[in-house]
């Protein structure tokens, strides 16, 4: 490797696919064994973990060596390319190692993959799951060998059949019989039916996974449950049922648009709370033993889903185009036939756009003891306001910030016909009620933002 590519990739710092060694050690193994299960990476011996570089001694047998550690260290076994570049006159190894096909990859017994720049344990969980993705293959396409074939709803695969016609997503052929489509899309394998087909068109799914199920909390306050529902039954169901419970516990208000009909406008626009249930439902880990949760508070409502995100993709993935992974591949393709899912990946956006649209903040995607979808009111409305004590010329502030994004001194000066003096006196009170926030430059640079725009 060149001189001045070294020099970039050690200006870089350490990331999910560059790390950084004083020495050949074990945790060169363990990040080999890493980046193998990951993206693939380049290891830099001889540099410290702060980005010095340190050089190493190279002896004629030294390469091979570290190539026969590596190798014969891990299972299945890794072929590292390893070179040497050197920098103001001290030799730095180039370790190269490439995403392995088959997933995953063993040091020693134990399994580490790449998270940022650090290297993580994984959980027997996260093991099946990785292999699972990396064979093509997912834990809901598992027959369940205890289950019987006649227990399988019939009418609720004749409802699929005809849901995906409708939907124009699958071609089955009107002579085709239940059970017999359920084998094409290999739902039912060996005479068994798969867990996907337990969860979608069993009698009764709690049987056999008694976490399956959808739990629905209106709060008042953390410990304060107004209204409790715990939603049972098959996960198509499970869905409209958790819809009806939000209807019922969040508010809506009539809008006349001068069309005969009065528009309905809810705290939440439930084209995104009903993608965030169907994301919950869908994307899942049901190995997992929680329910899938609906927690709606006064001013936020949160979906919570067990497993967190699948395995390669992070929540800074979610904001920009990704790959789709399916953790469950078998009930994925099912909720795309019915129209339940427009095309993998679009989920996110979808919510985003139905929220900004609304005029309320975008949700919130995050990883917490599983993967959490935070949507959130748009509190600032004009009764809120005056019970905070603003005056007319406050309320028209926000409202204004609620519509460009941002406010100055000057600009409120001239929307409330106002000194200057008073102008920043108002804003001040603003602030302090936890409205406002100040941003930029003091001074002239000084800008008004929404609170909660820092946050979201």
């Amino acid at each position: 490797m060149k001189q001045a590519d070294l020099r970039k990739l050690i200006k870089g710092g350490e990331t999910e696919t560059i790390e950084f060694k004083a020495s050949f050690d074990k945790e060169t193994l363990e990040t080999s064994v890493a980046f193998a299960n990951t993206k693939g990476g380049i290891i830099l011996t001889g540099v410290s973990d702060k980005g010095e570089i340190k050089g190493i001694q190279i002896g004629k047998e030294t390469l091979r060596d570290w190539a026969n550690q590596i190798s014969q260290s891990t299972e299945p076994r890794i072929i590292p390319e390893i070179e040497i570049g050197t920098i103001d006159g001290k030799n730095v190894a180039v370790i190269r190692i490439k995403e392995f096909p088959i997933k995953p990859v063993f040091v020693k017994g134990r399994c580490f993959r790449r998270v940022g720049n650090s290297n993580r344990v994984m959980q027997a969980r996260e093991i099946a799951e990785m292999h699972f993705q990396s064979t093509g293959m997912s834990w809901d396409r598992l027959p369940v060998t205890n289950a019987p074939i006649g227990e399988i709803d019939l009418e609720k695969v004749k409802q699929y059949i005809e849901s995906a016609k409708d939907a124009r997503r699958r071609k089955i052929s009107g002579g085709e019989k239940p059970l017999q489509v359920l084998e094409k899309l290999e739902l039912i394998k060996d005479g068994k039916p798969t867990w996907a087909a337990i969860l979608l068109f069993h009698n009764h799914p709690q049987r056999f996974l008694s976490q399956a199920m959808i739990h629905c909390g209106k709060f008042k306050e953390e410990t304060m449950v107004i209204d409790d529902r715990m939603i049972e039954g098959v996960i198509i169901e499970q869905i409209e049922e958790a819809m009806d419970f939000i209807r019922k516990n969040i508010n809506v208000r009539f809008v006349m648009t001068g069309k005969p009909a009065r528009e309905e406008v809810w705290d939440y626009p439930l084209e995104a709370l009903r993608e965030a249930v169907i994301n919950a439902v869908c994307h899942r880990d049901y190995t997992v033993p929680s329910n899938t949760e609906v927690r709606i508070y006064d001013n936020e409502l949160i979906v919570w889903n067990p497993g967190g995100l699948p395995l390669g993709l992070t929540v800074e993935d979610l904001y920009k185009p990704h790959p789709s992974i399916l953790r469950n591949k078998g009930i994925g393709g099912i909720f795309y036939d019915m129209g339940l899912v427009e095309q993998w990946g679009s989920g996110i956006d979808k919510m985003r756009g139905a929220c900004i649209k609304a005029g309320i903040p975008e949700p919130k995607f995050e990883e917490h003891q599983g993967f959490r979808v935070i949507f959130r009111k748009d509190i600032y409305t004009e009764e809120y306001l005056q019970k905070l004590s603003l005056n007319e010329r406050q309320i028209k502030a926000v409202m204004y910030v609620k519509e460009k994004g941002k406010i100055s001194n000057a600009e409120y000066q001239n929307l409330s016909g106002v000194s200057r003096i008073t102008s920043s006196r108002e804003l001040r009170s603003i602030v302090d009620k936890g409205i406002f926030q100040m941003v930029g430059r003091v001074g002239k640079g000084t800008k008004y933002i929404l609170k909660e725009s820092i946050a979201s």
